[in-house]
């Protein structure tokens, strides 16, 4: 189930993460779910992957770009 627009992301996606990084997040979803084959637990390892290559968590726990 790709992702039509950033509201449609999970509750703890739109709660957590900067809207670049929703972003990064649903382009990393949908490819993935096409690659792998409609493998949602994949395409959902796949996305939080992505992100945190651009974004990590700061000593609040806020999600902030990476330097």
């Amino acid at each position: 189930m790709p992702y039509k627009n950033l509201n449609d992301l999970p509750e703890k996606v739109r709660e957590n993460l900067p809207k670049h990084a929703q972003e990064i997040y649903r382009a990393a979803f949908d490819n993935a779910w096409d690659e792998y084959e409609h493998d949602e637990e994949r395409a959902h390892k796949v996305a939080w992957a992505a992100v945190k290559n651009k974004y990590e968590k700061d000593e609040s726990g806020e999600w902030k770009a990476k330097d």
